[in-house]
């Protein structure tokens, strides 16, 4: 599930400079049917998923014929699109007139949507919303520059810190002793490579602007107008991974296009530590089930990311009413713990907290694993904005490379990021 949805996200980017050209909707319009969204349940909605068919066919059927048997006045169309090409069946349908009444849109996707008023404002249409929501989830469909809440949190996910214990007690090191900031994990990593004869690395990645928001750097102004990341805390960061990358912590071909990844390097023992979602030991048993066992998890350093999927309802409904409570009912305590029984992912609901299933752990690493990743959520974040797009990110790792290679002083590569990504921003 992660990996089918979270990958795609930069699509986004797409279907945002493609509908700002379109003109479409009323950006000054009001959000009308907002109004009316408490009235009577009833009419025909349609309800549009991303690649959730014939996995959980049976699942979303359940899920939509309770509805139907709750509200008998309603009839709900449910329309579930490939993986592949969904930003563009979005833009499509958006340009078209036809967006669905209720459809799944991460926050990169309602974006654009939002700022073109074609969603609707579920803050303002259901005032229960942050009350039985977590923040960061619902704080994800809020946008610089425009108030409001453009999409009901469903599933979730984020990052966990995976440790392979036995290269770490070969060095010297225990994986229940993590550590817990970026001076602490290079001191580690110095001690891995020292010990190993620079055969065992614990570092394998170079940092992102996630790494730096995580730092404390503001990435966006407020307005979602410019960005703001070339700062003297940022070039630190950048300075502490350069001067790591110059002593051998980090494979050499870490800035490069033929690094493999540190989830691959750390599957195949090279590396001692990477970061994955809540069900990574899982799938480690089945890739490497020799090295699952020594996996210890611990939770992220400082905030941990935030991955979102949510429902967006459409500001022309013609049904507001009855696609609030739609939208309202797949993304409720009870269908989302059921979903997140059948797949990898944590639900977005402040109730969901009591559910045992998710807070307690079967003593094993992988239950360990599911544990830290769900309580993480409580305060995690999107630590990226929604508005960097595949170019901007293009432009932040080459200029990242370039600094931690020594090729070019930090803040130098952070003032020409920010430069041309402030250009792209305006188209």
């Amino acid at each position: 599930m992660r990996s089918t949805h979270w990958a795609r996200l930069a699509l986004a980017s797409i279907t945002a400079a493609t509908l700002a050209g379109c003109g479409l909707g009323d950006p000054n319009g009001s959000d009308g049917p907002a109004a009316a969204a408490t009235g009577e349940v009833k009419g025909k909605v349609s309800l549009q998923t991303w690649a959730l068919k014939p996995k959980f066919t049976d699942y979303m059927e359940g899920v939509i014929d309770a509805f139907e048997a709750k509200y008998p006045g309603v009839q709900v169309e449910w329309l579930d699109q490939p993986g592949e090409g969904y930003s563009d069946k979005v833009l499509s349908q958006a340009s078209g007139g036809t967006l669905p009444d209720v459809v799944n849109l991460p926050p990169d996707f309602a974006l654009p949507l939002a700022r073109q008023s074609m969603l609707l404002d579920v803050a303002k249409a259901d005032p229960k919303l942050a009350g039985d929501y977590i923040e960061g989830g619902i704080d994800a469909y809020r946008f610089a520059g425009k108030d409001g809440a453009y999409g009901y949190p469903w599933y979730l996910n984020t990052d966990v810190n995976y440790w392979n214990s036995e290269l770490l007690a070969k060095y010297g090191l225990d994986a229940r002793k993590p550590p817990n900031d970026l001076d602490e994990l290079i001191a580690q990593a110095r001690t891995v490579k020292e010990k190993s004869g620079g055969a065992t690395y614990l570092m394998s990645r170079k940092p992102g602007l996630g790494d730096l928001a995580d730092a404390g750097v503001k990435i966006m102004a407020d307005d979602g107008k410019s960005f703001t990341f070339n700062t003297p805390e940022a070039a630190a960061v950048l300075d502490k991974y350069r001067s790591a990358f110059k002593d051998g912590l980090l494979p050499k071909d870490v800035l490069t296009e033929t690094y493999a990844g540190n989830a691959k390097l750390f599957n195949a023992g090279t590396v001692a530590w990477t970061t994955g979602g809540g069900n990574y030991i899982t799938s480690l048993a089945t890739d490497n089930p020799t090295l699952a066992p020594k996996v210890v998890p611990s939770a992220a350093m400082g905030t941990p990311p935030l991955y979102v999927q949510g429902l967006s309802v459409a500001r022309n409904t013609k049904n507001p009413a009855a696609a609030v409570a739609l939208a309202r009912w797949v993304t409720n305590a009870e269908n989302q713990a059921a979903f997140a029984r059948l797949t990898s992912i944590f639900p977005s609901t402040k109730t969901s907290a009591a559910d045992p299933f998710f807070h307690q752990s079967d003593g094993g690493n992988a239950g360990d694993a599911k544990v830290i990743a769900f309580t993480s959520l409580a305060k995690a974040r999107i630590l990226q904005p929604v508005e960097v797009n595949d170019a901007m990110k293009t432009v932040v790792n080459q200029q990242i490379a370039l600094a931690i290679s020594g090729e070019t002083d930090s803040k130098q590569a952070l003032d020409t990021a920010v430069s041309r990504c402030n250009q792209l921003l305006k188209g």
